[in-house]
């Protein structure tokens, strides 16, 4: 009798959901769970509650577990499967914590950490939007705007882990950013800061996605917003293409499921700015949609554990 084929789990630790998936050789989706992050309640909680996941998976999955990668918020050293860095404001003691170590002692195989934005980015090269792009930026318009780099076929880090960052590259203003710098991208193209531009305009307080219902609805404000954000991130694309010579965007994150609106301002503004190489921009909304940081952070698992996945 032939044993089941082995799987990999994926797991993606957010600030308000942590969903797990197991996926097949390929990276297929075979199943998938989530659940609350106990994100005020430490690391332990944490990777206990995705463990759970996990487990209530595999119980009616048939296949052995291989690997195990995961992709979390904040500042991660990799190499280390640790956090580094994590907001006080969302997370408490999440900095410092050691997940990946924490994972394979609970379930003895190897488990391997990474950004999520990083994660994103794996996994719309390895079965979404950009599928076998050599060189590619990906960006994430969420509560804040993160970044990562895709070049020669391979995650570039940079010396100190935070290549790709693009939502604080300053010149977009003098708005006081989350982070304490001004003229980030992030003051414009954020959810956060969508809704506060829509407040200054109009004195009401709604969320990312009321904007973008009201913009819908032929609100003018609220168009106005949107279309601020879209050209913000097409500046930056422009930014990125004159720097890096990539003229591959992948575009995820809550915010962009108003692709719709933000779309006309992105390609308007790239049309009469063309980059210095005079190729053509493709810039592409991701395809995975909420799978896409789980399935990044398990093709992760795949690509180092090599030759023991047979796809």
């Amino acid at each position: 009798m032939t044993a089941p084929p082995g799987v990999l789990a994926g797991v993606d630790i957010g600030g308000t959901l942590t969903e797990v998936v197991l996926c097949a050789a390929d990276l297929g989706v075979i199943d998938r769970f989530a659940v609350p992050t106990p994100a005020h309640e430490g690391g332990t909680a944490m990777v206990s509650a995705a463990l759970d996941a996990l487990r209530l998976l595999l119980d009616r999955t048939p296949g052995r577990l291989l690997g195990v990668g995961i992709g979390a918020a904040g500042v991660v050293d990799a190499p280390a499967g640790r956090i580094l860095v994590a907001s006080d404001s969302s997370f408490r003691g999440w900095a410092g914590f050691p997940v990946a170590a924490a994972v394979e002692e609970a379930l003895g195989v190897p488990a391997y950490l990474d950004n999520d934005v990083n994660a994103f980015l794996r996994g719309e090269v390895a079965r979404g939007a950009v599928v076998g792009e050599r060189h590619v930026l990906g960006m994430t318009l969420g509560t804040g705007v993160g970044g990562a780099l895709w070049l020669d076929g391979r995650l570039y880090d940079g010396p100190h882990g935070a290549a790709g960052e693009i939502g604080h590259v300053p010149g977009f203003g003098d708005l006081r950013c989350t982070c304490g710098g001004r003229g980030h991208l992030e003051t414009l193209a954020s959810g956060r800061s969508i809704t506060a531009r829509y407040a200054e305009r109009t004195g009401r307080t709604t969320t990312a996605r009321g904007v973008a219902e009201a913009a819908a609805l032929g609100d003018p404000d609220a168009f106005a917003v949107y279309e601020a954000s879209g050209t913000a991130v097409a500046r930056a694309i422009l930014v990125a293409a004159g720097l890096l010579d990539v003229t591959t965007f992948v575009i995820g994150g809550g915010v962009s499921r108003a692709w719709a609106l933000l779309e006309p301002s992105v390609r308007h503004t790239l049309t009469d700015e063309p980059p210095v190489s005079g190729r053509r921009i493709r810039v592409r909304p991701a395809l995975l949609g909420g799978d896409a940081v789980a399935v990044g952070a398990a093709s992760r698992a795949r690509a180092e554990l090599g030759p023991v996945i047979r796809v």
